[in-house]
């Protein structure tokens, strides 16, 4: 469930963009951690707010990972990102696409 609400982050994130056929992935694993690491404090706390750097990642990560290819890499890197930090609550990451769901419109 938890690799369901992570998924569901980058997709909500990055709705915005549409791939073009035939395109390949060129964001990498490392690029997407970098963007997230700073939403990991937020992750496996109960309380608080995302930090402007967690919510700035995600405004890059957006920037980045444009095409589907790009969206597919990026979630499977969060997954696989996320398997590593069990005490992620599956309920502030609902909170986190909530309060980011409108960032940059």
């Amino acid at each position: 469930m938890k690799g369901l609400v992570i998924s569901v982050i980058v997709v909500v994130t990055m709705v915005q963009f549409m791939a073009e056929p035939g395109e390949t992935a060129v964001v990498s694993c490392d690029e997407v951690d970098e963007c997230l690491v700073y939403c990991v404090p937020y992750l496996t706390s109960r309380t608080g707010y995302p930090s402007a750097l967690c919510c700035g990642g995600l405004a890059k990560l957006e920037k980045i990972a444009v095409t589907t290819a790009e969206k597919q890499t990026a979630c499977s890197c969060i997954k696989q990102a996320a398997a590593g930090f069990p005490s992620i609550k599956e309920d502030v990451a609902i909170r986190l696409i909530q309060r980011t769901a409108n960032m940059g419109k």
